[in-house]
């Protein structure tokens, strides 16, 4: 096939991605950027071009032009007068539009266009460069203040946080002479992003809502999806960051960085008008990564569907520690070793402090395996505390797993006899679970949190223990698109039947799964039957438990017409 010829101003790894997913579609490709950068190491010369020169040079810039019939960029920090006059002088299409990369470049005009059209961000002032007007915007916005630099900012360069009016001296230092905005302190929970992809034609289409781990304000992790106890909070994370997107002009992918607010809400944090960092668990993860979603878009051509392909994925950004290749190569080793573990390297030719030298993709069938196989990914790097926050220890007995599979409820702490055993078996099989008192008539807002959360925390199976009226695992059925299995506890004066009467005679459009009275040993083995219907692992290890179960019974059969029945001793379980 033949397709029109794409120009890429910068060749760093994002050109390099670029570049890869090109040519898996033979799509020519030509790369503006100096020496032997990343993306020149894999455009091949018999369908893609590389130019040596800066992206910033005007004549360099239609030159490009000139051999292309798309330009995009890599980065937005680009002269955007060069850009329009390329496309002026030879009919080049830019993507995104010259005008969107003028307005994201200034990340105050940036914010103010935002606002212009409706989209939450935090509120913010452009300031003069000077102490008197930082301590005057302390006064007006409250402490911690946020400062940064309206231009050629990145990665928390460019950003500085006032705590002190006495800070104003050494902010003005940190950002030198650039143009200066103020913003409203924003005590986020989460750092989120969504990765949206409009087409030339104004199709937009969003990645799943992701959560991101910064580390000294570079992008350290990203988890996906998005687990929240609000189902209703990824969707409304991407709904914001589509909205957002629609307001500019022009195709190709957009990184949306945002903040979940403490009451649920979503505040724009800023938007770069490319593929971008939180985006890079999309080669692996899903159907179509966020760089052929980009090339599709620039060219005209069918979007890819952007749904995740796998039930759990992270990313690890790979970034020097020093100018020693030595860490590097250590974490890579012990990458190559990780089942679900794909190593993304740049080629990079210079090692330092914080720069981006590559990422490592994980993907599980689960957010604890997935967990599991970044835990010693994050032991080879240098030792940092909170690792164990963003990867805590696997399941600790007598506690819940912090990501559970599987939930186990019951109406009250006297049910917890009867329960047990269904966390006996999730141990055995080594299925994360979490198990907790919710009470269907005693805290009905609980309840319903529980239910309507459970899905999106990541659960794939409820099993819910009650006694008397029994109502919650009807209750919690309703509530959530799970499988939900009930156990009727024994303990009223109707011994239990009464439980397992009114778990199963539920109405038609509300299935519940009934087991025997005090049999949360089989709510478990269905449980892990159901998710290991996704889970080839569970599978086998199911597997294995019936032909454990039929051994012992062989056996049993043996020693019985070895003793006699008379001699025979019943073992009582």
């Amino acid at each position: 096939m033949e397709y029109k010829r794409v120009g890429v101003l910068g060749g760093g790894q994002l050109g390099r991605m670029l570049a890869q997913s090109a040519s898996l579609l033979t799509i020519p490709i030509s790369i503006l950027d100096v020496g032997h950068s990343p993306a020149k190491h894999v455009v091949h010369p018999s369908t893609s071009a590389h130019i040596d020169g800066r992206f910033s040079d005007p004549e360099k810039i239609l030159e490009l032009a000139r051999q292309v019939d798309v330009l995009t960029v890599e980065i937005e920090h680009v002269d955007v007068a060069a850009l329009e006059r390329a496309q002026k002088e030879t009919g080049v299409s830019v993507h995104p539009a010259p005008s969107t990369i003028r307005t994201i470049q200034d990340k105050f005009l940036q914010k103010q266009h935002l606002i212009s059209h409706g989209i939450p961000v935090a509120e913010s002032v452009a300031v003069d460069s000077n102490e008197e007007a930082l301590r005057a915007q302390c006064t007006r916005f409250g402490l911690p203040l946020m400062l940064k630099s309206r231009t050629l900012a990145y990665d928390g360069r460019g950003n500085f946080v006032l705590r002190s009016a006495e800070q104003a001296s050494e902010a003005l230092q940190a950002l030198k002479d650039r143009p200066l905005y103020a913003e409203r302190w924003a005590p986020f929970t989460k750092e989120i992003a969504v990765m949206v992809v409009r087409s030339r034609s104004g199709q937009v289409l969003s990645y799943p809502a992701v959560e991101t781990v910064h580390k000294e304000n570079v992008c350290h992790l990203v988890f996906a999806p998005l687990r929240s106890a609000d189902p209703a909070i990824a969707e409304r994370a991407r709904k914001v960051a589509e909205d957002a997107v629609r307001t500019f002009e022009g195709a190709g992918v957009f990184g949306v960085e945002m903040f979940l607010m403490p009451d649920g809400s979503i505040l724009v944090n800023e938007i770069a008008p490319r593929p971008h960092n939180s985006g890079h668990y999309t080669i692996e993860s899903c159907h179509t990564s966020q760089y052929t979603n980009h090339l599709l878009a620039i060219l005209g051509l069918p979007l890819g569907s952007p749904a995740l392909k796998v039930p759990s994925a992270a990313m690890l950004n790979i970034l020097g520690v020093s100018a020693s290749f030595t860490p590097i190569a250590e974490l890579v080793n012990v990458a190559l070793t990780v089942q679900g573990a794909t190593v993304h390297l740049y080629g990079k030719a210079e090692s330092r402090k914080g720069r981006k030298m590559g990422h490592i993709t994980i993907v599980g069938s689960s957010d604890a395996e997935v967990r599991s196989r970044l835990r010693p990914l994050l032991a080879a790097l240098p030792p940092d505390p909170q690792n164990s926050t963003y990867v805590p220890p696997e399941q600790t007995p007598g506690f819940s797993s912090p990501h559970p599979l599987v939930g186990i409820i019951m109406g009250s702490d006297s049910d917890l006899p009867t329960m047990l055993p269904a966390a006996r078996v999730l141990d055995q099989f080594g299925v994360p679970y979490e198990l907790t008192i919710v009470s269907a008539h005693r805290t009905t807002e609980r309840m319903t949190l529980y239910a309507k959360g459970a899905a999106s925390r990541g659960l794939r199976a409820v099993i819910a223990g009650a006694g008397g009226a029994a109502h919650l695992p009807g209750m919690v059925a309703a509530m959530t698109p799970l499988p939900v299995i009930g156990v009727p506890v024994r303990g009223s004066a109707l011994d239990g039947v009464d439980s397992m009467w009114s778990i199963v005679q539920m109405p038609r459009g509300v299935p519940v799964a009934t087991v025997a009275i005090n049999n949360s040993t089989n709510a478990a083995l269905l449980a892990i039957r159901i998710i290991g219907a996704g889970m080839p692992s569970l599978l086998q290890k199911m597997e294995k438990y019936m032909q454990d179960m039929e051994a012992e019974v062989m056996g049993k059969a043996a020693k019985l017409e070895e003793v006699g029945w008379e001699k025979y001793e019943v073992k009582k379980h």
